[in-house]
């Protein structure tokens, strides 16, 4: 049994999403406390930015007629892909930047994709698994707020997880994470301190939840 986490946040100190998916993945260790939990940090280890289309170019050609360069770059996808399909269950912390996903998460799922098993339009590998998406905003684009519908995130995350690669996603959101940072934000403070209790109950449920769904 074994728990795979990615991170993209370009903060380790002080990133919401990543202390939201500790109480997510504190909740599987103490179910599953000599499992293994492989982690991945591509916010601050990024994949590098020509290797998807890289990868993309050498998917077209026979392998004796790749350069070492495809070769490499396929390799990365590979092992991207393994590590994803080698674990029983999933767990993605992934904050919203500039109003949409993270380009280190879409550059990840990019490369990914370039596997013949994970790509789209193919029965993934990962069909079936179960995972838990934590994603967090800095402001809010709640219906009835100004900026209602630019969250360009969440709704792509969840048409590649669950739906492209099939996994039986639980999702844990939270929002004003920049109150009491950007003083715009500082009537919502106490709104932001709500959301986020909110959030970290949602995250013990859901990683109960990830960790039952192990149990025979």
């Amino acid at each position: 049994m074994s728990l795979f986490r990615l991170d993209a946040s370009i903060r380790v100190e002080g990133s919401h999403s990543r202390e939201i998916a500790d109480i997510v993945e504190q909740e599987w260790r103490t179910a599953h406390p000599h499992s293994p939990v492989v982690t991945r940090h591509i916010g601050v280890d990024p994949i590098p930015a020509t290797a998807w289309s890289t990868a993309v170019h050498a998917t077209y050609l026979p392998a004796g007629q790749r350069s070492p360069e495809q070769t490499a770059a396929l390799n990365l996808a590979a092992v991207a892909a393994d590590q994803l399909i080698d674990a029983d269950v999933l767990l993605f912390a992934v904050p919203l930047y500039n109003f949409g996903v993270s380009q280190h998460f879409k550059t990840w799922v990019d490369l990914v994709i370039c596997d013949p098993r994970m790509t789209a339009g193919v029965e993934p590998a990962t069909a079936g698994k179960h995972a838990v998406l934590v994603t967090v905003r800095g402001g809010s684009y709640a219906p009835g707020t100004p900026r209602e519908g630019w969250d360009h995130a969440i709704a792509w995350m969840r048409r590649i997880l669950a739906d492209v690669w099939q996994l039986d996603l639980m999702v844990v959101e939270s929002e004003f994470t920049l109150a009491g940072v950007n003083p715009a934000f500082e009537p919502f403070k106490d709104l932001a301190k709500q959301i986020r209790i909110a959030a970290e109950r949602t995250a013990h449920e859901h990683g109960r939840s990830l960790a039952g769904a192990l149990r025979v």
